[in-house]
């Protein structure tokens, strides 16, 4: 089973209707389109910040599981929030380092308008589950 596979079948990764696009080598690409049930706002649909962090740890881990060929558990995550979501956000992961214990992956988030959503810095366990 791939990446991709793996996390796309994941329950909580459907619910939220997040779809890893690509995943290979220590990178992933990934999205998910905002709908009323995401919204932070009840007049507007506007992302909730759970749900940005959901797709921005999920994909960072199809970017670490694609380095190290296992689930990785996470072990930290550092969001700066820069604009609000809205429409269809887009996540893009790339696996700085990786040691014997950690991993570190960098994500970035952005819209349809390729406006900057978030920035991640999410620290992975190398040894996966």
């Amino acid at each position: 089973m791939s990446t991709e596979e793996f996390i796309n079948s994941a329950p909580l990764v459907q619910l939220l209707g997040i779809e890893i696009t690509e995943a290979n080598d220590g990178y992933a690409e990934g999205k998910l389109d905002l709908r009323k049930e995401l919204s932070g706002h009840s007049d507007k649909v506007i992302a909730h910040g759970g749900v940005t962090y959901s797709l921005a740890d999920t994909v960072g881990g199809a970017a670490m599981m694609s380095k190290i060929n296992q689930p990785p558990p996470t072990i930290d995550m550092r969001v700066d929030y820069l604009n609000a979501g809205t429409g269809t956000l887009f996540a893009e992961a790339t696996v700085e380092r990786v040691s014997r214990s950690a991993g570190v992956v960098h994500v970035n988030i952005t819209d349809n308008e390729d406006t900057r959503i978030a920035v991640v810095r999410g620290v992975y366990d190398a040894h996966g589950w």
